[in-house]
Protein backbone atom coordinates (compact mmCIF):
# COMPACT_ATOMS: atom_id res chain seq x y z
CA UNK A 1 0.00 0.00 0.00
CA UNK A 2 1.30 3.50 -1.13
CA UNK A 3 2.17 5.70 1.82
CA UNK A 4 1.45 9.55 1.38
CA UNK A 5 3.76 11.89 2.82
CA UNK A 6 1.78 15.70 3.61
CA UNK A 7 3.77 18.76 4.20
CA UNK A 8 2.66 21.10 6.91
CA UNK A 9 0.14 22.97 4.39
CA UNK A 10 -1.17 20.10 3.02
CA UNK A 11 -3.94 19.61 5.65
CA UNK A 12 -7.27 19.52 4.47
CA UNK A 13 -9.49 17.00 2.88
CA UNK A 14 -8.94 17.68 -0.66
CA UNK A 15 -5.12 16.34 0.31
CA UNK A 16 -6.39 12.73 1.48
CA UNK A 17 -9.72 12.03 0.01
CA UNK A 18 -8.48 9.30 -2.93
CA UNK A 19 -6.69 8.13 -0.53
CA UNK A 20 -6.83 5.19 1.81
CA UNK A 21 -3.42 4.30 3.00
CA UNK A 22 -1.06 5.75 5.83
CA UNK A 23 0.05 9.29 5.88
CA UNK A 24 3.05 10.68 6.86
CA UNK A 25 3.57 14.32 8.70
CA UNK A 26 6.60 15.39 9.72
CA UNK A 27 7.51 18.23 12.28
CA UNK A 28 11.01 19.61 11.70
CA UNK A 29 12.28 22.02 14.49
CA UNK A 30 14.95 22.58 11.88
CA UNK A 31 13.21 24.52 9.59
CA UNK A 32 12.61 26.94 12.78
CA UNK A 33 16.01 27.26 13.55
CA UNK A 34 17.39 28.20 10.28
CA UNK A 35 15.38 31.39 10.37
CA UNK A 36 13.81 33.84 12.57
CA UNK A 37 9.85 32.93 11.98
CA UNK A 38 7.15 35.10 14.37
CA UNK A 39 6.18 33.32 17.22
CA UNK A 40 2.17 33.60 16.32
CA UNK A 41 2.93 32.06 12.94
CA UNK A 42 5.21 29.33 14.41
CA UNK A 43 2.54 28.44 17.06
CA UNK A 44 -0.38 28.58 14.52
CA UNK A 45 1.78 25.96 11.85
CA UNK A 46 2.66 23.38 14.72
CA UNK A 47 -0.95 23.51 15.69
CA UNK A 48 -2.39 23.36 12.92
CA UNK A 49 -0.19 20.27 12.14
CA UNK A 50 -0.82 18.57 15.27
CA UNK A 51 -4.46 18.90 15.33
CA UNK A 52 -4.68 17.29 12.04
CA UNK A 53 -2.67 14.20 13.03
CA UNK A 54 -4.93 13.66 16.04
CA UNK A 55 -7.85 13.71 13.79
CA UNK A 56 -6.06 11.05 11.37
CA UNK A 57 -5.83 9.07 14.41
CA UNK A 58 -3.75 5.98 13.28
CA UNK A 59 -3.82 6.59 9.63
CA UNK A 60 -0.85 8.83 9.99
CA UNK A 61 2.82 8.53 11.35
CA UNK A 62 3.71 12.08 12.53
CA UNK A 63 7.18 12.74 12.94
CA UNK A 64 8.96 15.12 15.54
CA UNK A 65 12.33 15.46 14.23
CA UNK A 66 15.37 18.15 15.34
CA UNK A 67 16.72 17.73 11.99
CA UNK A 68 15.33 17.50 8.14
CA UNK A 69 12.95 16.51 6.28
CA UNK A 70 14.67 14.09 4.37
CA UNK A 71 15.79 11.78 6.95
CA UNK A 72 12.71 11.46 8.52
CA UNK A 73 10.92 10.57 5.23
CA UNK A 74 13.67 7.66 4.64
CA UNK A 75 13.21 6.54 7.95
CA UNK A 76 9.53 6.28 7.17
CA UNK A 77 10.53 4.68 3.92
CA UNK A 78 12.28 2.00 5.19
CA UNK A 79 9.73 0.96 8.01
CA UNK A 80 7.49 1.22 5.19
CA UNK A 81 9.08 -1.20 2.80
CA UNK A 82 6.76 0.49 -0.11
CA UNK A 83 5.97 3.10 -2.86
CA UNK A 84 5.91 6.95 -1.15
CA UNK A 85 3.86 9.79 -2.97
CA UNK A 86 3.39 13.07 -2.07
CA UNK A 87 1.25 16.31 -3.59
CA UNK A 88 3.65 19.04 -5.11
CA UNK A 89 5.24 20.92 -2.64
CA UNK A 90 4.63 24.81 -2.28
CA UNK A 91 8.45 25.77 -3.13
CA UNK A 92 10.66 25.25 -5.35
CA UNK A 93 13.23 24.40 -1.90
CA UNK A 94 10.36 21.84 -1.48
CA UNK A 95 10.14 20.82 -4.02
CA UNK A 96 13.49 19.86 -4.65
CA UNK A 97 14.03 17.88 -1.56
CA UNK A 98 11.05 15.71 -3.36
CA UNK A 99 12.89 15.19 -6.69
CA UNK A 100 16.07 14.54 -4.86
CA UNK A 101 14.49 12.14 -2.67
CA UNK A 102 12.43 10.20 -5.75
CA UNK A 103 16.23 9.86 -6.93
CA UNK A 104 16.97 6.96 -3.97
CA UNK A 105 12.99 6.00 -2.94
CA UNK A 106 10.13 4.83 -4.45
CA UNK A 107 8.65 8.32 -4.47
CA UNK A 108 5.89 9.79 -6.87
CA UNK A 109 4.40 13.45 -7.16
CA UNK A 110 1.07 13.97 -7.66
CA UNK A 111 -0.06 17.23 -9.10
CA UNK A 112 -0.88 20.50 -6.73
CA UNK A 113 -3.73 21.15 -4.89
CA UNK A 114 -5.57 23.44 -3.45
CA UNK A 115 -6.17 25.86 -6.37
CA UNK A 116 -8.88 26.38 -8.43
CA UNK A 117 -6.76 26.82 -11.76
CA UNK A 118 -4.25 23.97 -12.81
CA UNK A 119 -0.80 24.33 -13.93
CA UNK A 120 -1.65 22.82 -17.32
CA UNK A 121 -4.27 24.81 -17.93
CA UNK A 122 -2.42 28.35 -16.83
CA UNK A 123 0.68 27.06 -19.27
CA UNK A 124 -2.28 27.05 -21.93
CA UNK A 125 -3.28 30.03 -21.29
CA UNK A 126 -0.01 31.81 -20.99
CA UNK A 127 1.03 30.17 -24.21
CA UNK A 128 -1.89 31.97 -26.31
CA UNK A 129 -0.63 35.08 -24.57
CA UNK A 130 1.85 35.40 -27.39
CA UNK A 131 4.08 38.26 -26.81
CA UNK A 132 0.97 40.05 -24.66
CA UNK A 133 1.48 40.38 -20.51
CA UNK A 134 -0.41 38.06 -18.29
CA UNK A 135 -2.65 40.53 -17.09
CA UNK A 136 -4.43 39.18 -13.63
CA UNK A 137 -8.10 40.75 -14.96
CA UNK A 138 -8.23 38.43 -17.81
CA UNK A 139 -6.51 35.72 -16.17
CA UNK A 140 -9.26 36.07 -13.58
CA UNK A 141 -12.22 36.78 -16.04
CA UNK A 142 -11.18 33.39 -17.45
CA UNK A 143 -11.38 31.57 -14.03
CA UNK A 144 -15.17 32.76 -13.73
CA UNK A 145 -16.01 31.49 -16.90
CA UNK A 146 -14.64 28.23 -16.52
CA UNK A 147 -15.82 27.45 -12.70
CA UNK A 148 -19.17 29.59 -13.53
CA UNK A 149 -18.46 32.21 -10.67
CA UNK A 150 -20.91 35.25 -10.83
CA UNK A 151 -22.60 34.51 -14.13
CA UNK A 152 -25.47 35.77 -15.69
CA UNK A 153 -28.09 33.33 -17.45
CA UNK A 154 -26.24 34.29 -20.71
CA UNK A 155 -22.74 33.60 -19.10
CA UNK A 156 -21.99 37.17 -19.06
CA UNK A 157 -20.35 38.69 -15.60
CA UNK A 158 -23.72 39.31 -12.65
CA UNK A 159 -24.20 43.02 -12.13
CA UNK A 160 -23.42 43.74 -16.25
CA UNK A 161 -19.73 44.24 -14.76
CA UNK A 162 -16.49 41.99 -14.23
CA UNK A 163 -14.77 44.08 -11.95
CA UNK A 164 -16.08 46.29 -8.80
CA UNK A 165 -12.81 47.50 -8.03
CA UNK A 166 -14.06 50.99 -8.61
CA UNK A 167 -16.70 50.82 -5.92
CA UNK A 168 -14.18 49.46 -3.44
CA UNK A 169 -12.03 52.02 -2.98
CA UNK A 170 -13.90 54.35 -0.76
CA UNK A 171 -11.95 55.93 2.24
CA UNK A 172 -13.26 55.25 5.79
CA UNK A 173 -16.27 56.81 7.05
CA UNK A 174 -15.34 60.16 8.16
CA UNK A 175 -15.27 60.79 11.78
CA UNK A 176 -15.28 56.96 12.28
CA UNK A 177 -13.14 54.61 14.78
CA UNK A 178 -14.24 51.84 13.42
CA UNK A 179 -16.56 50.01 10.83
CA UNK A 180 -18.78 49.15 13.01
CA UNK A 181 -18.64 45.57 11.64
CA UNK A 182 -18.95 42.28 14.31
CA UNK A 183 -15.52 41.17 15.34
CA UNK A 184 -14.15 38.21 13.45
CA UNK A 185 -14.88 34.58 14.59
CA UNK A 186 -11.91 33.57 17.16
CA UNK A 187 -11.10 29.97 17.74
CA UNK A 188 -10.64 28.17 21.34
CA UNK A 189 -7.36 27.26 22.21
CA UNK A 190 -6.90 23.66 23.58
CA UNK A 191 -4.36 21.52 25.06
CA UNK A 192 -2.43 21.15 21.95
CA UNK A 193 -2.14 24.86 21.33
CA UNK A 194 -1.24 24.62 25.62
CA UNK A 195 1.61 21.52 24.38
CA UNK A 196 2.93 23.90 21.09
CA UNK A 197 3.38 27.00 23.97
CA UNK A 198 5.28 25.26 26.17
CA UNK A 199 7.54 23.89 23.04
CA UNK A 200 8.47 26.72 21.76
CA UNK A 201 8.97 28.56 25.14
CA UNK A 202 11.28 25.74 26.02
CA UNK A 203 13.01 25.53 22.59
CA UNK A 204 13.64 29.36 23.10
CA UNK A 205 15.04 29.37 26.49
CA UNK A 206 17.37 26.26 25.47
CA UNK A 207 18.56 28.36 22.51
CA UNK A 208 17.43 26.12 19.90
CA UNK A 209 15.38 28.70 18.26
CA UNK A 210 14.38 32.13 18.19
CA UNK A 211 11.31 34.39 16.88
CA UNK A 212 10.34 37.94 15.84
CA UNK A 213 6.60 39.11 17.37
CA UNK A 214 4.37 38.19 19.88
CA UNK A 215 2.06 35.27 20.43
CA UNK A 216 -1.31 36.09 21.81
CA UNK A 217 -4.61 34.19 21.64
CA UNK A 218 -3.97 32.47 18.43
CA UNK A 219 -6.50 34.08 16.08
CA UNK A 220 -6.65 32.57 13.22
CA UNK A 221 -8.03 28.50 11.78
CA UNK A 222 -5.83 25.68 12.90
CA UNK A 223 -8.29 22.65 11.62
CA UNK A 224 -10.94 22.17 9.26
CA UNK A 225 -14.17 22.85 11.69
CA UNK A 226 -12.20 26.31 12.56
CA UNK A 227 -11.54 27.19 9.10
CA UNK A 228 -15.15 26.79 7.68
CA UNK A 229 -16.92 28.45 11.64
CA UNK A 230 -14.15 31.37 10.41
CA UNK A 231 -15.34 31.59 6.61
CA UNK A 232 -19.14 31.06 7.74
CA UNK A 233 -19.09 33.84 10.21
CA UNK A 234 -17.32 35.94 7.67
CA UNK A 235 -19.82 35.45 5.18
CA UNK A 236 -22.73 35.73 7.24
CA UNK A 237 -21.96 38.61 9.47
CA UNK A 238 -19.29 40.53 7.65
CA UNK A 239 -18.49 39.87 3.71
CA UNK A 240 -21.57 41.99 3.75
CA UNK A 241 -19.03 45.39 4.74
CA UNK A 242 -16.34 44.33 2.92
CA UNK A 243 -16.09 45.70 -0.53
CA UNK A 244 -16.11 49.59 -0.16
CA UNK A 245 -13.85 50.25 2.38
CA UNK A 246 -11.83 46.76 1.74
CA UNK A 247 -9.05 49.35 0.92
CA UNK A 248 -9.32 51.90 3.70
CA UNK A 249 -7.13 51.95 7.13
CA UNK A 250 -8.97 52.46 11.01
CA UNK A 251 -6.29 52.15 13.55
CA UNK A 252 -9.06 51.76 16.53
CA UNK A 253 -10.24 49.02 13.81
CA UNK A 254 -7.82 45.84 13.43
CA UNK A 255 -9.55 43.68 11.22
CA UNK A 256 -11.77 46.28 9.45
CA UNK A 257 -14.21 43.76 7.15
CA UNK A 258 -11.37 41.17 6.17
CA UNK A 259 -11.76 37.55 6.10
CA UNK A 260 -8.99 36.12 7.66
CA UNK A 261 -9.28 32.75 5.92
CA UNK A 262 -6.16 33.52 3.77
CA UNK A 263 -3.84 31.99 6.93
CA UNK A 264 -6.45 28.65 6.94
CA UNK A 265 -6.49 28.79 3.28
CA UNK A 266 -2.77 28.47 2.91
CA UNK A 267 -2.01 25.73 5.63
CA UNK A 268 -4.92 23.72 2.95
CA UNK A 269 -7.69 23.51 4.95
CA UNK A 270 -9.92 25.27 2.80
CA UNK A 271 -10.02 24.93 -0.51
CA UNK A 272 -10.74 28.34 -2.46
CA UNK A 273 -13.60 27.07 -4.96
CA UNK A 274 -15.62 26.14 -1.68
CA UNK A 275 -14.96 29.83 -0.51
CA UNK A 276 -15.80 31.42 -3.82
CA UNK A 277 -18.87 29.33 -4.03
CA UNK A 278 -20.20 29.76 -0.49
CA UNK A 279 -19.67 33.53 -0.98
CA UNK A 280 -21.42 33.87 -4.43
CA UNK A 281 -24.29 31.60 -2.19
CA UNK A 282 -24.62 34.71 -0.01
CA UNK A 283 -25.00 36.74 -3.28
CA UNK A 284 -27.51 34.44 -4.84
CA UNK A 285 -29.63 34.74 -1.65
CA UNK A 286 -29.92 38.59 -1.53
CA UNK A 287 -27.60 38.83 1.40
CA UNK A 288 -24.64 40.50 0.24
CA UNK A 289 -24.30 42.98 -2.05
CA UNK A 290 -22.37 42.00 -6.35
CA UNK A 291 -19.72 44.38 -5.22
CA UNK A 292 -18.38 43.02 -1.71
CA UNK A 293 -19.08 39.67 -3.09
CA UNK A 294 -17.10 40.09 -6.44
CA UNK A 295 -14.35 41.88 -4.74
CA UNK A 296 -13.90 38.69 -2.73
CA UNK A 297 -14.22 36.52 -5.29
CA UNK A 298 -11.51 38.80 -7.57
CA UNK A 299 -9.09 37.91 -4.29
CA UNK A 300 -9.47 34.30 -3.78
CA UNK A 301 -10.22 33.01 -7.22
CA UNK A 302 -8.24 36.04 -9.34
CA UNK A 303 -5.19 36.89 -7.52
CA UNK A 304 -4.04 34.08 -5.36
CA UNK A 305 -5.10 31.49 -7.93
CA UNK A 306 -2.64 34.32 -10.22
CA UNK A 307 0.50 34.63 -7.82
CA UNK A 308 0.24 30.85 -7.49
CA UNK A 309 0.84 30.12 -11.28
CA UNK A 310 3.05 33.19 -11.65
CA UNK A 311 5.79 31.21 -8.93
CA UNK A 312 6.46 28.17 -11.22
CA UNK A 313 5.59 30.12 -14.15
CA UNK A 314 8.63 32.87 -14.13
CA UNK A 315 10.72 30.48 -12.71
CA UNK A 316 13.20 30.33 -9.12
CA UNK A 317 15.30 33.01 -10.63
CA UNK A 318 12.72 35.55 -10.56
CA UNK A 319 13.63 35.90 -7.11
CA UNK A 320 16.51 37.15 -7.75
CA UNK A 321 15.63 40.52 -9.62
CA UNK A 322 16.16 43.60 -8.58
CA UNK A 323 15.84 45.86 -11.41
CA UNK A 324 15.59 49.02 -9.46
CA UNK A 325 19.20 48.36 -8.20
CA UNK A 326 18.11 48.14 -4.41
CA UNK A 327 20.98 47.00 -2.12
CA UNK A 328 20.25 48.79 0.97
CA UNK A 329 19.93 46.33 4.38
CA UNK A 330 16.70 45.73 6.45
CA UNK A 331 17.07 47.88 8.82
CA UNK A 332 16.68 46.36 12.97
CA UNK A 333 14.11 48.12 13.80
CA UNK A 334 12.36 47.19 10.70
CA UNK A 335 13.30 43.82 10.68
CA UNK A 336 12.46 43.53 14.62
CA UNK A 337 8.76 44.99 14.54
CA UNK A 338 9.76 47.52 16.47
CA UNK A 339 7.10 50.03 16.70
CA UNK A 340 8.14 52.54 18.73
CA UNK A 341 11.26 53.46 16.74
CA UNK A 342 9.15 55.50 14.44
CA UNK A 343 7.15 58.57 15.37
CA UNK A 344 5.14 58.06 11.89
CA UNK A 345 1.85 56.86 12.99
CA UNK A 346 1.04 54.17 10.20
CA UNK A 347 4.49 52.68 10.09
CA UNK A 348 3.94 52.36 13.40
CA UNK A 349 0.62 51.27 13.72
CA UNK A 350 1.48 48.56 10.60
CA UNK A 351 4.26 47.22 12.41
CA UNK A 352 2.71 46.70 15.97
CA UNK A 353 -0.22 44.94 14.07
CA UNK A 354 2.71 42.48 12.41
CA UNK A 355 4.44 42.51 15.81
CA UNK A 356 0.74 41.44 17.70
CA UNK A 357 -0.94 38.99 14.79
CA UNK A 358 1.52 38.59 12.22
CA UNK A 359 -1.08 39.76 9.77
CA UNK A 360 -2.37 43.50 8.48
CA UNK A 361 -4.08 43.60 5.26
CA UNK A 362 -3.43 44.12 1.84
CA UNK A 363 -3.04 48.25 2.07
CA UNK A 364 -0.57 48.35 5.32
CA UNK A 365 1.15 45.68 3.69
CA UNK A 366 1.36 47.04 0.19
CA UNK A 367 1.26 50.82 0.55
CA UNK A 368 2.84 51.63 4.20
CA UNK A 369 5.26 48.60 4.96
CA UNK A 370 6.42 47.72 1.10
CA UNK A 371 6.11 51.41 -0.30
CA UNK A 372 8.54 52.53 2.39
CA UNK A 373 10.89 49.82 1.84
CA UNK A 374 10.47 50.36 -1.54
CA UNK A 375 10.83 54.01 -1.57
CA UNK A 376 14.27 53.45 1.15
CA UNK A 377 16.17 50.95 -1.62
CA UNK A 378 15.64 48.15 0.39
CA UNK A 379 17.14 45.12 -0.74
CA UNK A 380 13.97 43.01 -2.07
CA UNK A 381 15.15 39.68 -1.34
CA UNK A 382 15.54 40.56 2.19
CA UNK A 383 12.21 42.29 1.89
CA UNK A 384 10.60 39.21 0.31
CA UNK A 385 12.22 37.21 3.46
CA UNK A 386 11.06 39.22 6.11
CA UNK A 387 7.21 39.19 4.38
CA UNK A 388 7.66 35.22 3.87
CA UNK A 389 8.46 35.29 8.06
CA UNK A 390 6.48 37.52 9.78
CA UNK A 391 3.02 37.13 8.20
CA UNK A 392 1.06 34.20 9.16
CA UNK A 393 -0.21 33.63 5.72
CA UNK A 394 3.14 34.09 3.97
CA UNK A 395 4.88 31.16 1.85
CA UNK A 396 7.37 31.68 -0.60
CA UNK A 397 4.58 30.87 -3.42
CA UNK A 398 2.92 33.89 -2.15
CA UNK A 399 5.35 36.26 -0.98
CA UNK A 400 7.89 36.22 -3.97
CA UNK A 401 5.34 37.21 -6.65
CA UNK A 402 3.76 39.89 -4.14
CA UNK A 403 6.48 41.56 -2.54
CA UNK A 404 9.78 41.10 -5.78
CA UNK A 405 6.75 41.95 -8.40
CA UNK A 406 4.17 44.12 -6.91
CA UNK A 407 5.58 45.48 -3.91
CA UNK A 408 9.05 46.06 -4.45
CA UNK A 409 8.58 46.73 -8.71
CA UNK A 410 11.91 44.66 -8.15
CA UNK A 411 11.30 42.69 -12.05
CA UNK A 412 10.94 46.15 -13.83
CA UNK A 413 7.35 45.74 -14.26
CA UNK A 414 6.93 41.65 -14.92
CA UNK A 415 4.20 41.58 -12.99
CA UNK A 416 2.80 45.44 -12.35
CA UNK A 417 3.45 48.32 -15.01
CA UNK A 418 4.05 50.94 -12.57
CA UNK A 419 5.69 50.88 -9.12
CA UNK A 420 2.78 50.85 -6.34
CA UNK A 421 4.14 53.90 -3.77
CA UNK A 422 2.34 57.28 -2.99
CA UNK A 423 3.59 60.52 -0.89
CA UNK A 424 1.59 60.77 2.64
CA UNK A 425 -1.97 62.06 0.68
CA UNK A 426 -3.01 58.37 -0.49
CA UNK A 427 -2.47 57.27 3.04
CA UNK A 428 -4.29 60.78 4.62
CA UNK A 429 -7.43 59.47 2.17
CA UNK A 430 -7.42 55.87 3.38
CA UNK A 431 -6.79 55.98 6.57
CA UNK A 432 -7.11 57.92 10.26
CA UNK A 433 -2.97 58.35 11.13
CA UNK A 434 -2.11 61.40 9.25
CA UNK A 435 -4.51 63.10 12.68
CA UNK A 436 -2.44 62.14 15.12
CA UNK A 437 1.07 62.04 13.34
CA UNK A 438 3.55 64.65 14.01
CA UNK A 439 4.46 65.04 10.54
CA UNK A 440 2.23 66.44 7.84
CA UNK A 441 1.59 64.42 4.45
CA UNK A 442 1.61 68.27 2.90
CA UNK A 443 5.06 68.60 3.40
CA UNK A 444 8.28 67.41 2.11
CA UNK A 445 11.21 68.59 3.57
CA UNK A 446 11.75 69.59 7.22
CA UNK A 447 11.47 68.09 10.42
CA UNK A 448 7.97 67.76 9.88
CA UNK A 449 7.95 66.43 6.61
CA UNK A 450 6.24 63.31 6.00
CA UNK A 451 8.55 60.50 5.51
CA UNK A 452 6.18 59.42 2.89
CA UNK A 453 5.96 62.40 0.48
CA UNK A 454 9.18 63.09 1.04
CA UNK A 455 10.33 59.33 0.14
CA UNK A 456 8.09 59.15 -2.79
CA UNK A 457 10.28 62.13 -4.51
CA UNK A 458 13.28 60.78 -3.19
CA UNK A 459 12.47 57.42 -4.92
CA UNK A 460 11.06 59.15 -8.12
CA UNK A 461 14.44 61.19 -8.64
CA UNK A 462 16.72 57.79 -7.87
CA UNK A 463 14.85 56.57 -10.70
CA UNK A 464 14.00 58.97 -13.29
CA UNK A 465 15.41 57.87 -16.18
CA UNK A 466 13.75 54.91 -15.89
CA UNK A 467 10.32 56.06 -15.08
CA UNK A 468 10.36 58.76 -17.77
CA UNK A 469 9.79 56.13 -20.74
CA UNK A 470 6.76 54.50 -18.17
CA UNK A 471 3.44 55.85 -19.54
CA UNK A 472 1.79 55.31 -16.16
CA UNK A 473 4.75 57.64 -14.55
CA UNK A 474 5.92 60.21 -17.01
CA UNK A 475 3.64 62.54 -15.30
CA UNK A 476 4.74 62.17 -12.09
CA UNK A 477 8.22 62.20 -13.19
CA UNK A 478 7.71 65.53 -14.99
CA UNK A 479 6.59 66.90 -11.65
CA UNK A 480 9.79 66.66 -10.55
CA UNK A 481 10.86 69.86 -12.16
CA UNK A 482 8.14 71.68 -10.86
CA UNK A 483 9.95 70.97 -7.35
CA UNK A 484 12.17 73.95 -6.18
CA UNK A 485 13.08 72.48 -3.27
CA UNK A 486 13.72 69.36 -4.93
CA UNK A 487 17.65 69.53 -3.82
CA UNK A 488 17.28 70.05 -0.39
CA UNK A 489 14.88 67.15 -0.66
CA UNK A 490 17.34 64.49 -1.71
CA UNK A 491 19.95 65.89 1.18
CA UNK A 492 17.40 65.49 3.62
CA UNK A 493 16.31 61.79 2.58
CA UNK A 494 20.02 60.89 2.20
CA UNK A 495 20.61 61.97 5.24
CA UNK A 496 17.73 59.71 6.83
CA UNK A 497 19.30 57.52 5.15
CA UNK A 498 17.75 53.87 6.98
CA UNK A 499 17.00 55.85 10.44
CA UNK A 500 13.36 54.92 11.32
CA UNK A 501 11.31 58.39 11.19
Amino acid sequence: MTLRWLFGDQLGPHFVHDHRGPLLLVESRAVLARRRFHRAKAHLVLSAMRHRARELGERVTYVRTDGGYADAVREAAERHDGPIEVVHPTSYAALGLADRLATELDLRLLDPRGFATDRADFSRWAAGRGQKRLVMEDFYRRARVAHGVLLDGEGGPEGGRWNYDHDNREPPPRGATTLGVPDPWWPEEDEIDEEVREDLDRWERDGAVSFIGRDGPRRFAATRRQALAALDHFVTERLAHFGAHEDAILEGDTWMAHSLVSAPLNLGLLDPLEVVQRAEEAYRSGDVPISSVEGFVRQVLGWRDYVWHLYWHLGEPYRRHNELRADQRLPAWFAELDSSATDARCLAHALDGVAEHGWVHHIPRLMVLGSYAMQRGWSPRQVTDWFHRAFVDGYDWVMVPNVVGMSQHADGGVLATKPYTSGGAYIDRMSDHCGSCRFDPKLRVGDDACPFTAGYWWFLDRHRERFAANQRMARAVGGLDRLRDLPALVEQEERRGNRAP
